[in-house]
């Protein structure tokens, strides 16, 4: 099995967005070290999941289709590799957010994910 090098170490972690639970981030981010360029919050019912899906914004779907490339963090892990997201994790599930051409977060239409 081989292990992820992440691009912040544990000890570089702030507390910047605890209590949110957990999310699904992708390698791109939490390995390689890119910012988040997409967010999408999912409904959910599970203790501790709050819904939120991290990506840059480059993955293909060959990508995210293998699970290999995306992990289950705290959102608070994912914040410090993107500060800018903290002021939206508090949108209601249905919410997504993407970069636009100023490198700025700001909200997009939310689509229901493929079953």
């Amino acid at each position: 099995m081989q292990t992820k090098k992440f691009a912040l170490a544990g000890g570089e972690l702030r507390p910047l967005a605890t209590g949110h639970g957990g999310c699904i981030a992708t390698d791109m981010i939490t390995v390689q070290g890119k910012r988040v360029g997409y967010m999408v919050r999912e409904a959910t019912n599970r203790p501790y999941d709050s819904g939120w899906c991290f990506m840059s914004g480059e993955e293909s779907q060959e990508y995210m289709d293998d699970p290999n490339n995306h992990a289950i963090y705290d959102v608070n892990t994912i914040a410090n590799y993107s500060p800018d997201i903290v002021p939206f994790l508090d949108a209601p599930p249905g919410s997504a957010f993407a970069r636009d051409e100023n490198e700025k977060l700001v909200p997009v239409p939310y689509e229901e994910p493929l079953e």
